[in-house]
């Protein structure tokens, strides 16, 4: 479908999707919360993301082939509602164990909508503005991340209850749902040939894709990193106190949402591959920099600058792939929400390097390679064809 105008009719309730989709950030949280509730190790809390983003890999091509079949709107709405259910569940039943199966009820629920709500988002706006709108919706992604450690914190302090967010959260997921579904929301269909599975793995031969789905699973790897570690971090390289440990994440989400919002006024008007360059170069010198800061003031004001470099990668990946490939998104769309579980592995393997050599800086190694790859991949985009 070819749009030349923008309906805010259509536009809003699927952006409120993405607010939807901010409540995977809430295991950044879980994991200092419920590892000091249960007093559990760095490897063991670890376990909490990897509940959440395990199904990315598990789940995300089949629901860009089922929604190929039944369509977009009806699969966000799924997903949307199961990951009220994931928030409710753990409000409600609280052991490590219950949690556990509440993140990975949040996380299936948000595996469903992160496949969904990107390519529903490409047909409601012009083609010439998806780069734009995609770092947006972002920027509405990164409100609901920002809030999250405050609002946790003030529930604790006003009601003695820091779960409350949960319950918070949930209703607002089951209202976003009341309002997607009574929105008539037009949709691109490929008539020509169905997803399959065969179809959707073939495209890894294809190396661009192949290429870019990599940078997804390593740029929310070093998004979930920073958001689960961060305060891991600042805690055992600093002694910080517990609250300005957990508002590092706070932080970083702050810069995030400011640089998806001029990240959504600059790709208007700059290409997306230089774009991608200065993001992944930033954040290669800012995650440098947190390994040597002398203080924990410091080290707050890099994340925030590690934040406006990192977050725009995402968006950048996704709409310079779908714009070339535009009838393979759902297939696409799949592939990339399948390698979100980068959020699973790369934190799990931080965790593991920092209670094996009882160092938390050597562990953020592990973002410092990763988002070196990124530099590399944009590089290479940037090159003149021949």
């Amino acid at each position: 479908m070819s749009k030349s105008t923008i309906s805010m009719k259509f536009v809003t309730p699927v952006l409120m999707s993405f607010f939807v989709m901010s409540f995977c950030d809430l295991v950044g949280i879980g994991v200092d919360r419920i590892k000091i509730d249960f007093t559990l190790s760095n490897t063991l809390a670890q376990l909490i993301p990897s509940a959440v983003f395990l199904w990315f890999f598990v789940l995300s091509v089949p629901v860009g082939i089922l929604q190929d079949r039944i369509g977009k709107r009806t699969v966000l709405n799924i997903g949307m509602s199961i990951t009220a259910l994931g928030l409710f569940f753990p409000y409600i039943f609280y052991s490590f164990e219950m949690a556990l199966l509440g993140f990975a009820l949040l996380g299936i629920g948000n595996t469903i909508v992160q496949v969904s709500a990107n390519p529903l988002l490409v047909d409601v706006v012009p083609s010439n503005r998806r780069s734009s709108f995609l770092s947006f919706s972002q920027f509405i992604k990164a409100i609901g991340s920002m809030i999250a450690a405050p609002l946790a914190g003030w529930f604790a302090l006003r009601f003695g209850d820091w779960k409350l967010l949960f319950l918070v959260f949930g209703m607002v997921s089951v209202l976003s749902v009341i309002w997607l579904y009574f929105t008539p929301v037009e949709e691109t269909r490929n008539s020509e040939k169905r997803a399959t599975f065969a179809s959707s793995f073939q495209l890894l031969g294809n190396g661009y894709i192949r290429m870019m789905v990599i940078g997804i699973f390593l740029v929310v790897g070093i998004d979930v990193g920073i958001n689960a570690f961060s305060g891991q971090f600042l805690l055992a390289k600093f002694a910080s106190a517990q609250t300005l440990a957990e508002s590092g994440r706070s932080v970083y989400f702050l810069a995030k949402m400011l640089g998806t919002f001029g990240g959504a006024i600059l790709l208007s008007k700059l290409p997306a591959r230089k774009f991608f360059i200065a993001s992944a170069l930033l954040g290669l010198v800012s995650l440098l920099a947190l390994i040597l800061a002398p203080s924990d003031t410091v080290a707050l004001v890099v994340i925030f600058i590690a934040g406006l470099g990192i977050a725009n990668i995402f968006p950048i990946i996704f709409s310079l792939t779908v714009e070339k490939y535009p009838l393979r998104s759902n297939e696409i769309s799949g592939l990339m929400i399948m390698a979100v579980c980068g959020g699973a592995v790369l934190p799990l393997l931080m965790g593991w390097i920092s209670d094996l050599t009882s160092n938390a800086t050597m562990a953020m190694l592990v973002l410092i390679a990763a988002i070196g790859y990124l530099l590399v991949v944009s590089l290479f985009l940037g090159k003149p064809k021949t």
